[in-house]
C-alpha cells in the first residue's frame, strides 16, 4: 500500500491538492498509478478539495481518527508548530500517511510543501522498497 497523506490550509483548491500530490509522487520517483489511497486527519475531513482530489484521481480518501494520528505522530519527520497546535501532530500529512499505511509503514521522506498544501508519501510494511 502506498499512501499520499494530505495536509492543507483552509479553503485550498482541488488543483492545489492534486499538484501537491503529483509533486510529491514525482519527487520519490513514483507514478500516480502507484498510489493506493489518499489520507488526511479527522481535523481536515471537511476540506472539500481533499475529497474532490480523491474523486478526480479515482482514489479512496481515508479520514484518520485522532487516536491514530496521535499514535503516528512520533514517527513523523517534519515539525510544524502550527500543525502541532491545531491538529495535535507535528505533520498532518505525514501522520495521516503513516496511520493509513498501517503497521510497519514508513515515510519515503519528509512532506512536500507546495503553497498551502502538504503531501507525504508512506509505504506499508509489505510494500517498502
Amino acid at each position: 500500500m502506498i499512501v499520499a497523506g494530505i495536509g492543507s490550509r483552509k479553503g485550498v483548491s482541488v488543483d492545489e491538492v492534486v499538484a501537491a500530490i503529483e509533486t510529491s509522487i514525482e519527487a520519490h520517483g513514483l507514478t500516480m498509478a502507484a498510489l493506493s489511497v489518499l489520507a488526511t486527519s479527522d481535523f481536515k475531513k471537511h476540506e472539500d478539495a481533499i475529497t474532490s482530489a480523491g474523486h478526480r484521481l479515482k482514489l479512496p480518501v481515508v479520514i484518520v481518527d485522532p487516536a491514530a494520528i496521535e499514535a503516528a505522530a512520533s514517527a513523523t519527520i517534519s515539525n510544524s508548530s502550527i500543525s502541532q497546535h491545531l491538529a495535535g501532530t507535528p505533520s498532518v500529512s505525514e501522520a495521516s500517511a503513516l496511520a493509513a499505511a498501517g503497521t510497519g509503514a514508513r515515510l519515503l521522506g519528509p512532506r512536500t510543501v507546495l503553497g498551502p498544501v502538504t503531501c507525504a508519501i508512506a509505504v506499508g510494511g509489505d510494500d517498502a522498497p
